[in-house]
């Protein structure tokens, strides 16, 4: 078991910057006037989610466009397959740069594409999503679901930037919104007393307005997630910690129809913190101060299925490691630990929840 906690994570702003490797950095402001910044020279081709392209006709509007659904189904091989075929229909060699515009699921999509067509071209994102933001837009990571299991076929390859303009999440659906808060949240627990305690004094609809208070949310929890990645690009070991309740989450979202990622997230968390509680890792009042969270945006914190189904999902998981399952558990506000347990234990330590 190892621990992770806050006194790892540093949080100097430069310029509304952040790098997250030496190719990769993740820019804040307004899409519109960073995007000729960052562009490079030559063929930009744009994959765009379509309800983006709807709203924001403007943004894109310059670039040749393949536009595709942004909801989950389209993170499968069917999809990958017709955008790889409407890159070749235009001829598109590996001096093109894609451009990702949209939420999670878009630059996932758009990440693993770049990653293979013709064996690798350059591309960036712009994410238009809450959850996209503070979740998959960061991190290298882009993958497609197969069978229901979330992300078991992807790759690790870094966007050259990630724009980051919090005025777009605003015109977000209250739900879309608020599942990008779940993992919001995941990012206080594991490392930043100060952002929980700010979502703790502020209420769902003052952040849907924007401004500052946004900015300043979404800015700290990507630096928690850019600071693990640095550590740990390629998930070796530290890098575990950023699935905090995603195990259960996963499992959630693979056997119960009609929660989204964050919805199954804030459940997961929940989960976590119970169990935590439950094994003396974490006092009673941080477990109850996590889950009153939870509920204060919204979200539902309990289990909806059986344990045993629950455990079956989760030990199917992509994290496992042979015989071993990685639990990443809160000790406190801002400090997590990695719990090995074995694939037999799985129901039993579930049970504490």
């Amino acid at each position: 078991m190892y621990y992770f906690c806050a006194t790892n994570i540093s949080y100097v702003r430069m310029n509304r910057i952040l790098e997250v490797t030496p190719e990769s950095r993740v820019v804040f402001g307004r899409a519109t006037n960073l995007l000729p910044q960052l562009l490079p020279e030559g063929r930009v081709i744009a994959v765009i989610d379509a309800r983006v392209d709807a709203l924001y006709p403007s943004l894109c509007g310059g670039f040749e466009r393949i536009i595709i659904d942004g909801g989950e189904p389209s993170k499968s091989l069917a999809s990958l397959e017709r955008i790889y075929t409407a890159l070749i229909e235009k001829s598109a060699d590996r001096g093109c740069f894609l451009l990702g515009v949209g939420g999670g699921v878009t630059t996932d999509v758009t990440g693993f594409v770049a990653s293979t067509y013709m064996r690798g071209v350059r591309f960036g994102f712009v994410t238009t999503t809450l959850l996209g933001a503070v979740d998959a837009s960061v991190g290298g990571k882009n993958g497609v679901n197969i069978g229901g299991y979330k992300n078991m076929v992807g790759t690790f390859s870094h966007p050259s930037f990630v724009i980051c303009d919090a005025e777009l999440f605003t015109t977000l659906p209250e739900r879309e919104f608020r599942a990008g808060l779940a993992e919001v949240v995941k990012s206080a627990i594991i490392a930043d007393e100060r952002l929980f305690e700010l979502l703790e004094t502020t209420t769902l609809e003052e952040l849907r307005g924007g401004g500052a208070l946004l900015d300043e949310i979404v800015e700290r929890s990507l630096r928690v997630k850019a600071d693990v990645v640095r550590a740990d690009e390629r998930e070796s070991g530290l890098r575990r910690v950023l699935n905090l309740g995603h195990t259960i989450a996963h499992a959630i979202e693979k056997s119960v129809c009609g929660y989204n990622h964050g919805e199954a997230v804030a459940i997961g968390l929940c989960a976590v913190a119970r169990i935590a509680v439950a094994e003396r890792l974490l006092s009673s009042s941080d477990g109850s101060r996590i889950e009153k969270l939870l509920q204060r945006f919204g979200f539902e914190t309990a289990l909806p299925l059986p344990v045993a189904t629950l455990a079956d999902a989760a030990v199917k998981d992509k994290k496992r490691a042979g015989d071993a399952l990685h639990i990443i558990l809160p000790t406190a506000i801002g400090s997590v630990c990695d719990r090995p347990i074995g694939v037999e234990s799985v129901v039993e330590l579930l049970e504490r929840v």
